[in-house]
């Protein structure tokens, strides 16, 4: 029982949530909406103080004294080339929620600004470019730096097990073994599996409108439990397979989809327009982000800054310690300077682009084309990709692409979040036991599946939330633990 604590209690407390979404979705909807509008009213600002703070720490460790600190040995080189390493940070940390928000968020803005801009109008488009750009740029990849960056440097310097715990040795010693230990790793368990599953749920809902739109499969909740359920399988079969030969492989493969998708929309679509939109986009993003790091709305347009801003920056916490975990695991060798540069710039920049031709386009369309499908998308986000899509050649041919990109993405995300929770409930054990990852792949899924049954795409955005809070407390006190290991290197 001792040896098995984190795993017993964490996958006991997620079940009890399974329960009860199958006996009562209408009492899970009530219990998830009470602890979002609790964590909302209350403790709303902590998110974004959070994310900011975590962009000026990953700066301060990359530019600061520790940045030639190698997450290694001093002789280590790094076990992945660069494609290999940027492949997996783009596969586990942004992949499927890019293809299901690429088109949507841009749309949603741009409709339904806050109160101070005016709806369809330049200002409002500008504004929705900006804030994706916002919501999937730097700051999330300082969350996922933080997590990271800590699990290497105490895994991999100072030879501890690959535990949430172990980052918190300076400040409670051997303590990490016991009690105060297994309640951290608990709490990154639960803050991963909540995470994760809004990521699958919101994969599941737009496999299922790419179905209905391509093949007339039906676009209701059966046939996304459907989808979910013949996924579980594909990634537990990749899970099997390992990380080199399976979660590498699917994610370059992944990656060269990405990126041919990608190329594809800049040539077909309006191309001038969209660099534009990039070049402009990121100046206003770099010469804005102190304002909108801390910009809450707090006289007019606080709930859209509830529904998109801390819904993202909760989302992403959630995320860390699966992501970082995983990020740690491929980054062995890298020096801290390095680390952070690349894992903040490269998929950053890759980001922007995307979003500047997928969601670019679509405000072209709408707004150059008359094309007048933007509200319809909006109405149900699962389904705005391929709304857009329909507007070009072999739209067929595009949206089947769309939807294998997806696809994989989610065996490759589910994969991922697969071996960690098996590491995570294993004593940090690198290749953990088959049962714990089949035991935690149909829980995450299931846990999916009642999230949508239950209340939907809310649903899944409030477990979020809630789930992030008391992780966010844990990375904030991460960093100060990471800053004490560090400078005990200089003695």
């Amino acid at each position: 029982m001792k040896k098995n604590i984190v795993f017993n209690i964490s996958i006991s407390i997620v079940l009890l949530f399974v329960i009860i979404g199958l006996y009562s979705p209408e009492l899970l909807d009530t219990i998830s909406l009470f602890l979002h509008t609790q964590i909302i009213s209350r403790f709303g600002w902590i998110y974004h103080l959070a994310a900011f703070f975590f962009l000026i720490f990953c700066l301060f460790l990359a530019f600061g004294r520790f940045g030639k600190i190698r997450l290694g040995k001093d002789d280590e080189k790094p076990q992945y080339s660069y494609f290999g390493w940027f492949s997996m940070l783009f596969a586990a940390g942004m992949g499927i929620g890019l293809i299901f928000w690429g088109v949507a968020e841009p749309l949603s803005h741009y409709l339904n600004p806050p109160g101070h801009i005016d709806p369809s109008s330049g200002d409002a488009a500008a504004f929705a470019m900006r804030y994706s750009f916002f919501h999937w740029g730097l700051q999330p990849w300082a969350i996922y730096i933080v997590m990271s960056l800590s699990l290497a440097y105490f895994t991999y310097r100072r030879n501890m097990p690959p535990l949430i715990s172990s980052c918190f040795y300076p400040l409670l010693g051997d303590r990490i073994y016991s009690t105060p230990g297994h309640i951290i790793n608990i709490l990154a368990v639960i803050a991963t599996v909540f995470g994760v599953a809004t990521s699958l749920g919101l994969g599941a809902l737009q496999i299922g409108s790419g179905l209905n739109l391509l093949y007339g499969i039906p676009d209701s909740t059966k046939y996304t439990i459907i989808i979910i359920a013949i996924v579980t399988v594909l990634y537990l079969l990749s899970s099997f397979i390992g990380l080199d030969k399976g979660i590498q492989t699917l994610s370059k493969f992944n990656m060269y989809v990405a990126l041919g998708f990608l190329g594809l929309m800049l040539v077909i679509g309006p191309t001038s327009f969209i660099f534009n939109i990039f070049i402009s986009s990121i100046g206003q993003y770099v010469n804005q982000i102190i304002e909108m790091s801390l910009q809450t709305f707090p006289f007019q347009g606080y709930e859209w800054a509830e529904s998109w801003t801390l819904f993202y920056w909760a989302w992403w916490i959630a995320w860390a310690p699966f992501v970082g975990l995983f990020v740690a695991r491929i980054s062995r060798g890298r020096t801290i300077k390095e680390f952070v540069i690349g894992t903040l710039l490269a998929p950053s920049l890759l980001t922007f682009l995307w979003f500047s031709a997928f969601g670019g386009t679509a405000l072209y369309l709408e707004m150059k084309q008359k094309a007048g499908f933007a509200e319809s998308a909006v109405s149900d986000v699962s389904t705005a990709l391929f709304r857009m899509l329909e507007y070009f050649p072999f739209s067929n041919v595009l949206s089947m692409i769309a939807v294998i990109l997806l696809l994989v993405f989610f065996v490759t995300s589910a994969d991922s979040a697969t071996f960690v929770l098996g590491m995570m409930t294993s004593n940090g054990d690198p290749n953990p036991p088959t049962s714990k990852k089949i035991a935690w792949g149909l829980t995450q899924s299931t846990l999916a599946g009642v999230l949508l049954i239950s209340g939907g795409l809310m649903a899944l955005q409030r477990m979020a939330i809630a789930a992030a809070l008391p992780f966010t407390i844990i990375m904030i006190l991460m960093c100060y633990n990471l800053i004490r290991g560090l400078a005990e290197e200089d003695k």
